[in-house]
């Protein structure tokens, strides 16, 4: 008798559990035919028959990772690398290079228009932003300038250059932490001449931005949402956020290379899988953690660079009413007895009457962490001991208030991280 499978999707109807060798979905198997035939690269990995494929067969398919596309290079998807320079000199295609989560430069080919069409997909996806479609809508963006956009500015762009469609590029450099109040007192003016109806960035440059508002008594009132996106958002920063902007916040979660994959109501736990922008498996994480698994994407209507079970370095845990996107697999961090450590569990033991701008926990080892934070206040002196508790039993908390967090070279944000090796 043949083995079963348990196939593990987010998508909505793709989630299954038969004989391995019943035959996948239609749409699944549809993409996967197409990618094959778009690009060569799949073929040379990893030959498929002509038979409809059955799920062990497509679990037999290899899963790809930042690091294959990184040593074999973008050119490998496509018949040589010259369709490529002309389709970018035409403006038939698009490059962007991206290093978030990969020691060297990945370089991504999409082509035109395709993230756009991510964008609206995912608008599409949520009740909310769904409403602001078939229309204009001005849209305000504070983020890492080596961002996931293929729009996004660089800092030796005129000042013109930082406006598409009704969309503009706040930040002239990647730090928040090291804009003077100059540059502040530029963006919130900006802002409200703008006035915007989205409001989207990385959760720790909107928490800054909400003190920049908050200090210059400054309001938005055109402002129907702000969009969470480019990082892990912490609930302190949501807090933060939602002092200067009081409207709804949305999670919005993606990478450069697979577009956007999950979208919900931010700090809910309902993320759902954007379903017409690709298939996502579900591999459990760790067997002591059923229900958290790494994600593997399928990229849906993609011309250009498909992305064929791309192992994307996403972490989720799936919950009542959704998905929790806990981050990057480098980013998660365990107690000795296995427990996952979230940013969730940190949130819970700080006051919400303490006014904390950011922050990251540091692993030094296995009993000793550092919690560093920005705050214009001390942190009060039963945070060590409330944070301790979380990590174990015997750990020792020390805790630093800093006037700035650096970030990755990227320009994005941890909120939990482990110390290099000395």
């Amino acid at each position: 008798m043949a083995a079963s499978l348990t196939k593990r999707f987010a998508n909505a109807g793709l989630d299954f559990k038969g004989p391995a060798h019943e035959t996948i979905p239609d749409p699944l198997e549809k993409e996967v035919r197409t990618i094959y035939e778009r690009s060569p690269y799949y073929k040379r990995r990893f030959p498929i028959h002509s038979r409809p494929l059955q799920w062990a067969s497509f679990q037999d398919i290899p899963v790809l990772t930042k690091q294959d596309i990184v040593e074999d290079g973008h050119c490998a998807f496509f018949q040589d690398c010259s369709e490529v320079d002309r389709g970018v000199l035409n403006n038939n295609l698009e490059s962007e290079t991206t290093s978030g989560t990969t020691r060297a430069p990945m370089t991504v080919i999409m082509e035109a228009g395709w993230w756009e069409a991510q964008t609206r997909r995912a608008y599409e996806a949520h009740p909310l932003l769904k409403k602001l479609l078939g229309r204009p809508v001005r849209k305000a963006v504070l983020a890492p300038v080596n961002c996931s956009s293929n729009l996004c500015p660089y800092e030796d762009f005129p000042f013109p250059n930082r406006y598409f469609d009704g969309t503009v590029y706040l930040n002239l450099s990647s730090d928040p932490f090291c804009f003077t109040e100059a540059e502040w007192d530029r963006i919130t003016v900006e802002l409200q001449a703008v006035k915007p109806e989205l409001l989207e960035g990385e959760p720790v440059y909107l928490s800054l931005l909400a003190r920049a508002v908050r200090n210059r008594s400054v309001q938005i009132p055109s402002l129907k949402a702000v969009i969470l996106t480019y990082g892990k958002a912490s609930l302190v920063h949501g807090r933060r956020i939602a002092d200067a902007f009081p409207v709804p916040q949305i999670d919005l979660y993606g990478s450069t290379e697979a577009g956007y994959l999950f979208i919900g109501d931010a700090f809910q736990n309902n993320s759902r899988a954007i379903d017409s922008n690709a298939f996502i498996e579900l591999e459990p994480h760790r067997d002591e953690l059923p229900e958290v698994f790494s994600v593997i994407a399928t990229t849906r209507g993609r011309r250009a660079m498909p992305l064929l079970r791309y192992r994307t370095s996403d972490v989720v845990e799936r919950c009542s009413d959704g998905f929790q996107l806990l981050g990057r697999e480098r980013d998660l961090l365990f107690r000795p007895d296995g427990r996952l450590i979230t940013p969730a569990l940190i949130d819970a033991v700080i006051p919400e009457d303490f006014t904390c701008w950011h922050y990251c926990l540091t692993r030094i080892s296995d009993q000793r962490w550092n919690f560093e934070y920005v705050a214009d206040h001390r942190a009060p002196e039963e945070l060590a001991d409330a944070v301790s508790g979380i990590l174990g039993e015997g750990v020792r908390v020390n805790i630093y208030r800093r006037r700035l967090i650096a970030p990755w070279a990227s320009g994005k944000f941890s909120l939990l991280k482990s110390a290099p090796p000395v």
